[in-house]
């Protein structure tokens, strides 16, 4: 038999094996982007905001770009962990620590004590503890 040199390995070959906590993690995302999608839908004003037993429609044309753009950002976010690249690693914690701050923020100026974010900041919490554990981690090859 003759060796494959590493110009002549697939690509196939070369991906990494991606381990069951990445896909956990890439669910984790995938369940951020469909509550980026409920805030979208929320910003447009085809689903009331819930604040307590008060719902409330609004339109706002800013809110509603900055939740498609939070949407792209999580779609990228899934493709990129599911080819367990280490960018992705890094993007993710930056990414859930600032919605879980948003988040926080906003349950914290609310008078009532649920709010339709409270979700996605559990979410939110959920992504960054597991992020940081070791075995993931070493999964994408950080320290």
């Amino acid at each position: 038999m003759v060796a494959q040199t590493t110009d002549q390995m697939t690509d196939q070959q070369m991906v990494r094996e991606r381990p069951l906590g990445v896909t956990v993690l890439a669910g984790l995302a995938g369940v951020e982007l469909v509550l980026a999608v409920v805030h979208l839908l929320q910003a447009i004003g085809i689903l009331p905001y819930f604040i307590g037993p008060v719902s409330i429609r609004d339109f706002s044309l800013w809110y509603s770009l900055m939740w498609l753009l939070m949407i792209w950002v999580w779609l990228w976010a899934i493709r990129a962990l599911l080819e367990v690249d280490p960018g992705a690693w890094l993007f993710v914690l930056i990414v859930a620590g600032f919605s879980v701050t948003f988040d926080f923020i906003t349950i914290i100026g609310t008078p009532s004590a649920t709010t339709d974010v409270g979700v996605s900041f559990i979410v939110g919490l959920a992504i960054l503890g597991y992020i940081v554990l070791p075995s993931t981690k070493r999964a994408f090859g950080i320290r």
